[in-house]
């Protein structure tokens, strides 16, 4: 699911967020090559306020400095993970047990390369959807990108 590039980076931030009380839900690399725009996204169990964003942004800066990813320039952008939240390993799918997911995998499975469902279960390095009334089951190492698929209640 990450580049190379991106699992090197959230391996950097890992130990420090532990140490904050913050996870790293996901680091992303986008943009031109040569002035990258890194994204990492952080969720605390309470959420995450303008301080702890805040707070965040300027830890992260400082192992980016350190880190130097890349020649030149680069964009940091640090941000809560937002009602689309990206789902990275099988313990962001058990934490949403019940949640609609969209999944894109690498290799079709069952025919299919993507998929919209509620998360029935996440073990043993299997995601199971219950998608228009079937199971399936799709091996996390074959899951190229997923997110929860956010709704917004707006009431009556």
């Amino acid at each position: 699911m990450l580049s190379k590039k991106e699992q090197q980076l959230l391996d950097a931030l890992t130990p420090r967020a532990e140490a904050e009380g913050v996870e790293v839900v996901t680091v992303q690399v986008v943009g031109a090559r040569k002035a990258p725009t890194i994204r990492v996204f952080i969720d605390t169990p309470d959420g995450v306020s303008f301080d702890e964003l805040s707070s965040a942004q300027a830890w992260i800066n400082d192992i980016m400095d350190e880190l130097d990813p890349f020649p030149g320039a680069y964009m940091l952008e640090v941000s809560s993970p937002g009602i689309d939240r990206p789902l990275r390993t099988i313990e962001h799918f058990a934490r949403f047990v019940g949640e609609t997911a969209v999944v894109k995998t690498s290799e079709p499975c069952e025919g299919r390369s993507s998929w919209t469902g509620t998360i029935a279960s996440a073990q043993n390095g299997i995601v199971e959807l219950e998608v228009d009334g079937s199971s399936v089951q799709i091996p996390l190492t074959t899951i190229k990108r997923a997110n929860l698929k956010g709704t917004i209640d707006f009431g009556s």
